[in-house]
Parts: C-alpha cells; sequence; structure tokens
C-alpha cells in the first residue's frame, strides 16, 4: 500500500479543523485543530529529548483522548509506538518496555505508582498520559524546557498554530509503525511489527466499505485502544473520515452502555459477540418465550409485526441512530445469530487478527452469510491447506498488504508463521463457492477424535455456553476423553438458591442435551465444575493452556 498514512491523518484534520474530534463522555472535548495543538506540542518534546524516527514509545493507560493525541503524535513524527494494555501486571508492563526498547513512556499515574523506573534502565522520561505532566526525566534539562513549553510553542508559531502548520513525518509503507504485543492466550506474548503500509491498506478499507459514517458522526469507542480492533475501528477510521470519537473510560455496564448510546447516538457500533448476546438472551428471550408472546410468534403477519418492534425497541437502545453493528473477536452465537436475522438486524461478522493489523475477512451487512466471518479484505489473499476447502477445514494462510513485518527480535517465531510469503493464522476454516470464511477452530487446540476425525473445542463450547447456569466453558481433552469445564453463572445460582447437588444435575442434564447435538465421535464423557471463573489474557481470552 503506497498511500502515506500520515498524509491522510494531517489531510482530515485540516479538512476538519473546527470538528469536534475526541471527546471523554465523562471530561472536555478536542477538536481537530486543538488535536493539532496538542500533537504539535508533544513533537517538540521529542525533539527536545532528542526521539528520532524508529524509536520506540510505550503507551499504557486507560482509552481516553489523551491517550489518542500520544498515538497520533507518536506516529505521525516517525517514531514507533509500542501499546500496552493497561491490565497488565507491573512486572509485565517493565519486561514490555524494556523488550521493545521503549525509550519514552507514557503511562496513567495510578499504573505508575506501582512501576519502578529502575526496571526500565533505557526510559529517558516517563509522562502521565492525562495533561502529559512530567513523571520521572533522566535527562534534566528537559524539566526546565517543559515548564517553558507555552513561550517555546509561541515561538515556534508566532502567528498561532494553523492548518498550514500541519507537518508531518513522510511514511514509507515499510516503515514499523506500531509494534502490537499479543495477549498471550497460548502463553507467549509477542511483539507483532506492523508497518504504515499494513494500516493504511486497513485503514482505507473500512474507509471505502463502511460508507455510513462521515463528518461530526458520532463513534464511541468502548474496546481497548491497545489492541489492533479497538484502534483500528473506533479510533483510527472515524478520525480519517471527520468523525467525533467519544471514549467510554468506564467499565461498560449495561446501564453506562445504554446512556452512552443514547448520548452519542452512534451510526456504527463496533463490538464483540457478548455485548448483542447479552442484550438478546438477558432482555429479549425471556420475554419472547412466555406463552403469549409464543402464540403471538406462530401467527403468520403477526410475527413480522412482533419482530418489527423488536427491531425498533433494538436500535432504539443503541441510541436510535444506528445503521449497522460490526461484530468482531468471535463468531455470535446460533440461537443469537438466528434471532438477527429473523428480526432483519443490520449486523455482519468480521474476522482478523493482530498479525495482519488487523483485518482478514469482512462484508457488508446486506450480503453477509449467518456463521461466515465475511469474505477476504481488499489488498489481501487466502487460501486453505485442504483437498477440499467447501467440506473439510484446512488450516487459513494469508498473505497481502495487511500482513505484519514479524515478531520483533523473535525471528524463530516469524519463520514458524511464514512459507513462501504467505502466514499461517492458525485458525482452521472452511470457504463456500462465493468465496465466505467459516472458522471451525484454532489448530492448537484442535482435538484428533478416536478414529482420525477433527474435533474442534470452540465449536462445543459454543453451544455449551447457551445451557442453563454455564457462564463460560473449555473443553479439553483427558486420555482419550472429552472432558468439558464449566464454570457457572454463580449470580443466577444465587438467586434461585440453588445448592450444589443441584448444580451438578443441571450440568449433568446440559450434558445430555448437547451431546444429542454432536457426532459420536465428539461426545462429552464428563463435566468438572470449576470453582473460580478461567483466567484471562487481558483481552478476555481463556488462557487455554492453564487448563490441560
Amino acid at each position: 500500500m503506497k498511500e502515506s498514512f500520515n498524509k491522510n491523518i494531517a489531510l482530515s484534520i485540516c479538512n476538519h479543523w473546527d470538528c469536534p474530534a475526541l471527546s471523554d463522555l465523562t471530561g472536555g472535548t478536542y477538536t481537530y485543530a486543538a488535536a493539532a495543538g496538542n500533537i504539535a506540542r508533544l513533537h517538540l518534546y521529542f525533539e527536545e529529548i532528542g526521539i528520532r524516527p524508529g524509536d520506540k514509545i510505550a503507551l499504557c493507560g486507560r482509552n481516553s483522548s489523551e491517550w489518542a493525541l500520544v498515538f497520533f503524535a507518536t506516529v505521525t513524527y516517525g517514531a514507533v509506538v509500542v501499546p500496552i494494555l493497561n491490565e497488565f501486571k507491573p512486572d509485565n508492563i517493565h519486561h514490555l518496555v524494556n523488550h521493545s526498547d521503549s525509550v519514552l513512556l507514557f503511562v496513567d499515574e495510578s499504573i505508575w505508582q506501582s512501576l519502578d523506573h529502575n526496571d526500565m534502565p533505557a526510559l529517558k522520561c516517563v509522562f502521565k498520559i492525562a495533561g502529559f505532566e512530567l513523571l520521572d526525566c533522566r535527562t534534566d534539562t528537559f524539566r526546565s524546557f517543559r515548564d517553558d513549553i507555552d513561550r517555546i510553542f509561541a515561538e515556534r508559531y508566532p502567528r498561532g498554530f494553523t492548518a498550514a502548520d500541519v507537518k508531518y513525518y513522510d511514511d514509507r509503507p515499510d516503515d514499523i509503525m506500531i509494534i502490537n504485543y499479543t495477549s498471550g492466550s497460548t502463553g507467549f506474548s509477542k511483539g507483532v511489527m506492523l508497518t504504515y503500509g499494513n494500516l493504511m491498506s486497513n485503514a482505507r478499507f473500512a474507509v471505502d466499505e463502511i460508507p455510513y459514517l462521515g463528518p461530526g458522526d458520532g463513534m464511541l469507542s468502548m474496546l481497548p485502544m491497545a489492541h489492533m480492533y479497538g484502534l483500528l475501528v473506533e479510533l483510527i477510521f472515524p478520525i480519517m473520515k471527520g468523525a467525533h470519537v467519544q471514549f467510554l473510560g468506564r467499565v461498560p455496564s449495561p446501564k453506562i452502555l445504554l446512556d452512552a448510546f443514547a448520548q452519542v447516538r452512534p451510526k456504527i457500533v463496533i463490538t464483540v459477540p457478548l455485548v448483542i448476546e447479552k442484550i438478546v438472551t438477558g432482555k429479549i428471550f425471556p420475554v419472547l418465550r412466555k406463552p403469549l408472546m409464543k402464540i403471538l410468534c406462530a401467527i403468520p403477519g403477526v410475527s413480522r409485526i412482533v419482530y418489527n418492534k423488536i427491531l425498533r425497541q433494538m436500535k432504539s437502545a443503541f441510541g436510535g441512530n444506528l445503521v449497522m453493528v460490526v461484530v468482531g473477536g468471535a463468531a455470535l452465537a446460533p440461537e443469537v445469530e438466528n434471532f438477527l436475522r429473523r428480526i432483519r438486524f443490520p449486523y455482519t461478522v468480521g474476522y482478523g487478527m493482530t498479525e495482519c493489523a488487523p483485518l482478514i475477512a469482512y462484508a457488508s451487512p446486506d450480503v453477509f452469510k449467518a456463521r461466515s466471518c465475511g469474505l477476504t479484505v481488499t489488498r489481501m489473499e487466502t487460501r486453505i491447506d485442504s483437498p477440499d476447502p467447501e467440506n473439510i477445514p484446512g488450516e487459513l494462510w494469508v498473505r497481502g498488504d495487511n500482513v505484519m513485518h514479524g515478531y520483533y527480535k523473535n525471528p524463530e517465531a516469524t519463520d514458524a508463521v511464514f512459507r513462501d510469503g504467505w502466514m499461517n493464522t492458525g485458525d482452521m476454516c472452511t470457504r463456500d463457492s462465493d468465496g465466505f470464511i467459516y472458522i471451525r477452530g484454532r489448530s492448537k487446540t484442535m482435538i484428533l477424535g478416536p478414529s482420525g476425525q477433527n474435533i474442534y473445542p470452540e465449536e462445543i463450547e459454543g453451544l455449551l455456553n447457551h445451557y442453563p447456569l454455564v457462564m463460560e466453558s473449555i473443553v479439553v481433552d483427558r486420555e482419550g476423553s472429552i472432558i468439558a469445564l464449566v464454570v457457572p453463572d454463580e449470580d443466577t445460582v444465587k438467586k434461585l438458591k440453588l445448592s450444589s447437588d443441584q448444580v451438578k444435575s443441571q450440568m449433568d442434564e446440559n450434558i445430555v442435551m448437547l451431546n444429542r447435538q454432536l457426532p459420536a465421535y465428539a461426545k462429552v464423557k464428563g463435566i468438572e465444575i470449576m470453582d473460580e471463573p478461567f483466567e484471562k489474557t487481558p483481552k478476555h481470552s481463556i488462557r487455554r493452556y492453564l487448563y490441560r
């Protein structure tokens, strides 16, 4: 992708100069002009400290307008941004700052209180994200510079900072832009090197293929910016469109989300399956299962009236301005997806991974096929290693403009996933005659059945997780027997005042019902009830390697 990322950011800033760009729902707003001015101030900091293009700058904090400003200041300067999840523990943050060779750290003050500058010896300075205040610095001369920044900024721009002053690093497609560390759901965290070309290819696809967002439109940011999914679709894409990104900034409880949707009134909502599934299974299904509603939904013509009313209510819950919902990160539960299609809810499911910055597949709601994860995106190729890709799952390989440069300081891991220019995603997939991709599971979690059949735990878990009292589950192979580890829904258990024997009885019944849906070679032989929730990565993926 030869198109410049930074030139597109600069163009959008100049074209939408007086429009709102970044807001915290509990705080203030930056216009595109104010954002540009703050980026310019940060560039002065970088110059004074001696930061050069290609140097690494770590960024660890909750989503916020200032987080976004540091991100854009870093990449438009030509430095490499290293986003670190704020939920990582202190020793992990120390390790990632050191492993990435970061020379600056922008961090939330609450996180900084648990860190030790001495454990990160390469850092020149540490800044608080909020207000860009200096927390610590090994460069004494910079302290006086920081204290005198208003005068220095005024001298640099004596007529005030204008759109004509927006000049950014002339990025090349192969320049490294981001080192994004994976969450380590298999026990290892690798630094994915993504280029300006990778990000521009994805941003161009979103701008071209998602036409509904325009200048001034609100985009609610709920997903972590330290992950590529949220970073691309909830920040980079809307900024290139001149939209107004508004950060939730709090744990997204149902009430907080509903209030935020009412305030932002987004046309597009980017989310994960859990949010949609909670709305449908928690609010709508209980109503539809009442005797009168069952009768009404069985009457031709009347059912459509009922579904249209539910559709209006769901759109209203998202702020009343909704055009589409994009679900990523995992597949929707079949029962929920069937219902959404029945009421004609405008949704689609995309697919990607950090190593592809992140897009691999997407299809607009009007052509999207249920259970799929879309079509291969522009400037990408996909192939499935299978003698019959329509019916026999095989590993999905990808190549194209979105694919990473490699893993930082880890040539062995890089070589392990690349072959002849293609990268192995590790996902087992099929593809239909129209090109739609269907994910069956991860190759690393696949279980080999007694007669050589491939068993995909994720498919079994997707069914089991929607049975009574099941909060979450994983399926493992124990000496040739398939066992389900289940975390009960404690809220329901307490509400119904169920004993442990009653919970066990319901789980046993769940397994009987589950096995009726499974082929003989994939039947679950037993169940283990867990006392504690599964340990998760910051991306909320279960650390499967701990439960073998």
